[in-house]
């Protein structure tokens, strides 16, 4: 229901450039407000910067990736809401201007490749079983595309629409980004609410302020998120994945316990933030574009990037309260 109402308000009020049909850094950087509908299978300008200014303002719309999908309108409406703005029509001018108002940056910049870009190790294929990821060394990226993509919050798709003929795999090659905080500052965070429902995570101060706003995939109907609060037990940059088969996940034959390596492909991602009830966790994912898209095996997935500001940010002994009902079974 949350979602259908999202997206009937929306779809009548979508921001458009005057020229639409270019996608590059000048369209993007100069993109301004105007009320007209746009298709939600394109990428569109606006639409690009749009994404960036919820990033860097903490309302992650998670994957940047050009298009006014239901994770760009959940942090539309956080951010309006938060701003004391009307959120009923979405996006609106005044919604704009403060976005707009949230930092004078070009959204799109010129990047420079480096060595450590293209240095890799980085994997041939990345297997979709579980049972084929324990034998690997390493869960790293596919390609120094994924890893740019990934480095700058966007989808690979955008990536390439902004670099036409470019292959990503030279060091000094200059490439057009989107221009995210790479190295954000730390949250204070007092607690952090998940909602079951709404698919989505929110950190607060101490005080109750809004800091962060994340999408989130909450649980699934194999392996349901617990209800009430639990505490943060343990935080830790490129876990381990350890799985246990008593969980009997769909599609997992091993009967026997094993571990998979670090990598930012692992099941966990690439940051692990422990919780009070055995086996549950925030963690990060290979697979940002489905966040809150698809089902967990029971707990908090977020994209990689997103989880590690909330890693870096936490303390042990954070209350995460869990609201809301599971929203039912979730598109795969």
């Amino acid at each position: 229901m949350i979602r259908l109402f999202l997206a009937t308000i929306l779809w009548g009020w979508l921001l458009f450039p005057a020229a639409a049909a270019s996608l590059d850094a000048a369209a993007i950087n100069g993109a301004e407000y105007a009320a007209k509908r746009a298709a939600d299978d394109r990428m569109d300008a606006a639409v690009v910067k749009i994404q960036v200014l919820l990033d860097r303002a903490r309302f992650s719309p998670g994957e940047i990736d050009g298009k006014l999908g239901e994770n760009a309108q959940k942090a539309l409406k956080a951010f309006a809401e938060a701003k004391g703005l009307a959120s009923d029509k979405l996006p609106n001018p005044e919604i704009w201007k403060a976005l707009a108002g949230t930092g004078e940056d070009a959204v799109i910049v010129e990047y420079k490749i480096s060595d450590k870009d293209v240095k890799g190790p980085f994997l041939e294929k990345l297997p979709a079983k579980m049972d084929d990821m324990k034998d690997l060394k390493a869960l790293g990226y596919t390609s120094p595309r994924e890893a740019l993509a990934e480095k700058f919050h966007m989808s690979e798709e955008l990536l390439a629409a902004l670099n036409p003929g470019k292959k990503f795999d030279k060091t000094g090659e200059a490439i057009f980004v989107a221009n995210v905080l790479n190295k954000p500052a730390k949250l204070a965070i007092g607690r952090i609410e998940v909602d079951k429902t709404a698919q989505t995570g929110r950190a607060f101060d101490a005080a109750g302020a809004l800091v962060a706003f994340f999408p989130a995939t909450v649980g699934s109907e194999e392996k349901p998120t617990p209800a009430g609060s639990l505490k943060v037990v343990s935080a830790d940059a490129n876990p381990n994945y350890r799985y246990n088969p008593d969980y009997k996940f769909k599609g997992v034959k091993s009967t026997k316990a094993f571990t998979i390596k670090p990598g930012p492909n692992n099941p966990a991602g690439s940051y692990w933030i422990g919780l009070s009830a055995e086996g549950y966790g925030i963690h990060g994912t290979p697979n940002p574009s489905k966040v809150s898209k698809s089902e967990s095996h029971g707990c908090i997935r977020l994209t990689n990037w997103d989880v590690a500001l909330l890693g870096a940010s936490i303390k042990k002994g954070t209350i995460v309260v869990f609201v809301g009902e599971p929203a039912g079974t979730k598109k795969r």
